[in-house]
């Protein structure tokens, strides 16, 4: 799967996380008045900014501000970003050119204004995030900034699904402890972590590998792995409970899967990920999160970030851009929330 070998040489990307760290402590310290200046100081004129249902592409600091992060910072008051993974890389879908950073975590805060029709409960709650940054002159000049808008439904108290085949929770960072990595990391490590990336990959194909599911699992994950999934499918822990509770079951519901796409992909140290816009398509058959079938196309736009054991790959968290699954599928997911929840 790899195009190339990521030069030994390139691996120190401080400037491109200090720029980052310098966006995330603007961020913080803006208000829904001030926060398209503030986005405006790290990122390029014409920033290409992609975000989930019902965001998806902006352009500019100021677009960005009015549509996600003015709304967002007035709803999520006192916010706080709690950070559970940062790296970053060369991307291996240009030939290693590109130079990404990578955070992920939770933007913690107290619920006081609606948000997307989500009534506010005045309590604490964590939204799930995870962003890639493209850096380059000294500016941000992509990002890719996915957020569980379905998970704080949930946290809300106004859950627009059934029952979830694996379990909803506020997922915690690596249980290793050590996703933040600030300094620089040893080339090797990072060679390692896309190798295992890429395995996987290789071994998804088309679901058409012709092993038994967990004899597939096997050969590239480690045995008590987590795979810490979006809401409305939830977390999953050990190779045989996640192939009961999510990849099983999400394989019988779909068909005709095309190959895996991404925009960007990369590693650095234990850590690595990748993202797509879409990462594949597939027939929905039905049963998917209780819907049944359409026989429609669906779109899948997705974050996976992995740790790396050894030659494994041990915990997976995943980001699903599920109001966009929905609206493939001829459901508009708030609307939905909103009628089930008594509106």
């Amino acid at each position: 799967m790899n195009i190339q070998s990521p030069d030994a040489t390139m691996t120190d990307f401080q400037a491109e996380k200090a720029l980052v760290r310098a966006h995330h402590a603007a961020l913080s310290a803006a208000t829904p008045e001030t926060v398209a200046a503030a986005l405006a100081a790290h990122t390029s004129a014409d920033w290409h900014w992609r975000g989930m249902c019902p965001f998806d592409e902006r352009r500019g600091a100021a677009a960005v501000a009015e549509v996600f992060w003015a709304p967002l910072l007035a709803a999520l008051t006192s916010m706080q970003r709690r950070e559970d993974i940062f790296f970053a890389g060369l991307n291996e879908i240009d030939g290693f050119s590109g130079r990404w950073v990578v955070s992920m975590g939770h933007l913690m805060g107290l619920f006081d204004a609606p948000w997307l029709g989500i009534r506010p409960t005045r309590k604490l709650a964590m939204l799930r995030y995870a962003e890639f940054h493209r850096v380059a002159d000294g500016r941000i000049v992509e990002t890719a900034q996915f957020v569980d808008i379905p998970h704080l439904m949930v946290q809300a108290g106004q859950n627009p699904f059934g029952p979830a085949t694996a379990q909803h929770l506020v997922q915690p960072g690596p249980r290793t402890h050590d996703g933040l990595l600030d300094d620089p990391q040893p080339a090797e490590d990072g060679v390692a972590t896309l190798s295992a990336i890429n395995a996987m990959i290789g071994d998804l194909g088309t679901w058409s590998l012709g092993l038994p599911l967990e004899e597939e699992l096997r050969r590239t994950w480690v045995e008590d792995m987590l795979w810490w999934g979006p809401e409305g499918i939830g977390a999953t822990y050990t190779i045989p409970r996640y192939a009961k509770q999510h990849s099983g079951p999400f394989r019988a519901a779909f068909t005709d899967r095309t190959r895996t796409g991404h925009i960007a992909r990369l590693a650095e140290g234990h850590y690595g990920g990748f993202f797509g816009w879409p990462n594949f398509t597939a027939r929905h058959k039905g049963g998917f999160m209780g819907l049944p079938g359409t026989d429609r196309p669906a779109e899948f736009r997705v974050v996976d970030i992995y740790r790396r054991e050894g030659d494994k790959l041990a915990e997976n968290w995943v980001f699903i851009d599920i109001l966009h699954f929905y609206r493939s599928q001829g459901v508009d997911l708030l609307a939905r929330m909103e009628a089930i929840n008594g509106g």
